[in-house]
Formats: structure tokens, sequence, C-alpha cells
């Protein structure tokens, strides 16, 4: 017998329907689906006061009207399943949102015949956040490479951002709180309706463990109106997000290591994650060290930081964790924030090379600047001559570096953010910035710079243009001109 359909109007005037059969059960709210699969409503079990009502207005109105009623609407709504409108059935308050993209569903599932039974079941992100999960349970076409982990964080360093800039904090980022499609390098955000807004609305939930600031565990034993404890707040989002990062691109957590605070498991907790957290990392303290003979098969070498240190995330990267997990670990205000994350991605994403292992279950890793440069997850060393773009710009009468390189390969492409410093790759970029303007290509041992869309290129050393359609032969010294605008770049090429 076919369940039966409940029609009601929602805040907006419009009106919602639901099957009368629970499809999801969080810890406050039981989850119905429409008929055609479009939306959700979700049902709070237990009755709001009016602060809480009032935030859920406010979320649903004027906060979602901030971020996605201008021209990078349709873009924030692949990064958040936000709530759209208020519902009231039965004496219990609701909301609207829209139903989840095919792509966080999982298609393959669990390995042997789908052992786990997540077939169909939505992609939560602690699904890719442990070596064991990833490669004892899942089927290898839900995993991805590492360079979609570098999207995916991409991605959700873009959108924390986002709902920074607002003035809104999630007060609980978490792996349980972001769902994860890692093959499409897509993640979108869930359960915003307990946003937090600084001396408004106070957060719902202290977080996630794993995932909330040292401060906050430290000061969890003090009332929530104690002036000393520490809430949720954009601030402890930062340390959230850095986990995040770190985690899902090294499938190890940054404060679990082998240390021991207390022979209390409580107070053990409280101390290693609070007061007494500690980077397992460190440079200058190594008593929390990961324990690789502790390790599972499975988990090998993620598990192990001196054969997978975090530097192999490259320069820019690892200056963020020091930041985030040494000197911001128990100094809020020192943590990177939400833009300097996604800067920092959008530059490594520029440093990764293929791993010429067509076995190695990650693909591709970050150029290491040696002049021996391997993959660090399975070892095979990179073979031949291998070109590098330094990307310079003009400052005053001069070329100054950019602090940003791009590794070529065969197939690599040039974008407009390359070729023009004040050409940003984000929300804002522009339909005409979107398609490549040139292409490196391998040939008989020799690699080449075909021009597809700079009418300006110049050669420096030889003055000569190389117009669009043409190529340019890649030698060391090679000295490229973008154009003549204040944007435009200097590339300068070196051959390792």
């Amino acid at each position: 017998m076919s369940e039966s359909i409940i029609t009601l109007t929602d805040s907006n005037g419009e009106r919602v329907e639901f099957r009368d059969k629970i499809i999801a059960s969080g810890g406050m709210k039981d989850v119905y689906a429409s008929p055609d699969k479009r939306y959700v409503v979700a049902f709070y079990r237990n009755a709001l006061d009016a602060a809480a009502r009032q935030r859920l207005e406010m979320i649903t109105g004027t906060y979602r009207q901030r971020i996605f009623d201008d021209t990078q609407g349709d873009y924030w709504e692949q990064l958040f399943c936000w709530p759209t409108a208020t519902v009231e059935h039965n004496g219990r308050v609701g909301i609207v949102a829209p139903f989840y993209k095919d792509h966080f569903f999982f298609e393959h599932g669990s390995l042997n015949g789908d052992m786990l039974k997540i077939q169909g079941k939505d992609k939560e992100g602690k699904w890719f956040a442990s070596p064991n999960n990833q490669f004892k349970f899942l089927d290898a076409r839900e995993r991805g490479s590492w360079l979609n982990y570098l999207q995916l964080c991409l991605r959700l360093a873009r959108a924390v951002r986002r709902l920074h800039a607002a003035g809104l904090a999630h007060s609980d980022l978490s792996y349980k709180n972001v769902l994860l499609a890692p093959t499409k390098g897509q993640v979108c955000i869930i359960d915003v309706d307990g946003l937090v807004v600084p001396d408004r609305f106070p957060p719902e939930v202290v977080g996630t463990p794993d995932f909330i600031a040292p401060e906050c565990v430290a000061s969890s034993h003090l009332p929530k109106t104690d002036p000393n404890r520490a809430l949720p707040s954009i601030l402890t989002d930062r340390h959230a997000l850095a986990v995040m990062v770190y985690t899902l691109l090294l499938l190890r957590h940054p404060l679990r290591g082998k240390k021991v605070h207390a022979e209390d498991p409580g107070e053990d907790e409280r101390l290693t994650m609070g007061a007494e957290a500690l980077f397992v990392e460190h440079p200058d303290d190594a008593s929390n060290r990961i324990d690789p003979s502790e390790a599972k098969p499975t988990e090998m070498p993620w598990k192990d930081p001196s054969r997978l240190p975090y530097t192999v995330t490259g320069p820019y990267l690892k200056a963020l964790f020091d930041r985030a997990f040494i000197e911001g670990l128990h100094e809020p205000r020192s943590r990177p924030s939400a833009d300097e994350w996604e800067a920092a991605l959008i530059k490594t994403v520029d440093l990764i090379q293929p791993c010429q292992n067509r076995d190695c279950q990650q693909g591709w890793f970050v150029f290491d600047n040696t002049r021996a440069p391997r993959c660090p997850f399975c070892g095979t060393p990179y073979r031949g001559r291998l070109p590098v773009i330094n990307l310079y710009s003009k400052r005053g009468d001069r070329y100054r570096p950019d602090n940003h390189r791009l590794m070529v390969y065969s197939n690599q492409s040039l974008f407009p953010w390359h070729i023009d410093r004040t050409i940003v790759p984000n929300e804002r970029l522009a339909e005409r910035h979107k398609s490549r303007v040139g292409y490196f290509v391998h040939h008989k041992a020799r690699w080449f710079l075909v021009n597809e869309g700079m009418p300006a290129l110049v050669n420096v050393g030889t003055g000569e243009s190389i117009p669009v359609g043409g190529k340019v032969e890649l030698a060391d010294g090679l000295q490229l001109l973008t154009g003549t605008s204040s944007g435009s770049r200097l590339l300068y090429l070196q051959l390792v």
C-alpha cells in the first residue's frame, strides 16, 4: 500500500507535498521526501522556542537571499543544501530543503556485494576520511583520485569562505555534515539550519568530536553563559576546516597520536583534543607522533607520517597546516581563514603531476621541487624532463615572482588566470574566462605550448610573436610575455 501524501503551505506561500514516510532520521529531525524527490521536508522532533523559530526564519529568508539572490546564486546551490522555507504540521516545525544531487548517493556501494548496504545512501564525508573506510570497504569506483580530493577541498574552502563573508558560522563543520562526491570533486554542506550569527543566534550544538576546536573542548565543563566558555564561531569553523582538509588529503587526524594524558579515557580525550592538543607532526615535539606499528595493512602508508609526511601536500598547504596546528591550535585568531585555504589549494592544484604508474591508487602527486621527483603514494619516480612554469607579474617597472608555479604535463591547460593576475578562478569568474587559452603537448621527446587564445603572446628572448594557432617549443630559460595590460604575466620556464 502506498503512503499517503500530505499537502501543506510553506512560509513562502508555496504548496509543499511529502509522502508520510520517514526516509531518514538525524539527532534532531525526521526527514520526509516529496513525491517527485525534488525536495525534502524535515520536522524537528522537539518543540522550538521563539529564538529557534526566528533563526529558521532568518536562515530561510534574509540569509538565504544574501547568498543566493545574486548573479552567483546558481553556483552556491551546488555547494549548499540550504533550507528554502519553514512549515508546520501537527504541532511540529519543519524546514523544506532541496534533495541532494544524484552524485551524492553511492552508486556502487561497498565491496563484496555491498556488504555494508550503503548503495543508494548519501555519501557522508566519513567514508572518505580514513584509509580503512576507503580501501577496505568502498568500491574502487567510488574513491576518486588525489586530484579529486584537492578539488573538493577547494570547493569546501570556497563554500566556508562564503558563509563567513556573510557573517555566519556553520558551528558543526565535520565529515558528518559535508557530503562528498570524490570522483566528481564535488561537495555539499548540509545541516545549515543551525548556523551561528554572532551576538544574535548562539550555537545550538558544540560540534562533532574530532572537529571541535581545542578551546571549546577545554571549556566544555563550563555553563554556556560563562564568559570563559568558548562556543562555536567563525574561528572554530577555521579549525574544523583545517582538520577536514588535512584528514581528506592524508587520511589521518592531525591531533590523534600516541600521547596519553590521563588514565581515565574521558579525561584523556578532553586533554588530547582540548587543553593539551598537539599536532602529530609538530617539528619540535615528537611526543604525539602516530605509532605506525599499531596500524592495519590497509592503513599504510597513511598512518606512517615518516613515510607520508604532511609536506607531500606542497609548500602552500604545508604553511597553512603549520599555522592551523602549531601557531593557531591554541591561538584561534592565528588560524588561516577559508579564503587563504582556497588560494593555497588553487596554487597546489597547479603543482600536481600525474603519476607514471598506471596502477597508482592516487594517480597524482604534488611536485616536490627536487631533481628526482617521485610519487609519495606508490614510490614511482618521474622519468623524463619536467617543465615548470614560474609566474611573474609587473609591479612598478619590474616583473616580480608571484609565488605561483604551474607544472606541465601532456595536455595540461593554460587558463586566463595563469596569464593575467587580475583574474581569479572562483564563483565570480566570467564565462569568457572559463575556457583555456593554451595547452602543452609532448611530442617526440620535445615539449610545446600551443597558443589557442593569447593574441599578444611574445617570446621575450627573440621578440617573436606566437600567433593564435601557433606553437612554441619549451626550452630551459624561455620567457613568454602574455600581453601588455597591467595584469599580464611573464612566464619563465625551467626544465628539470
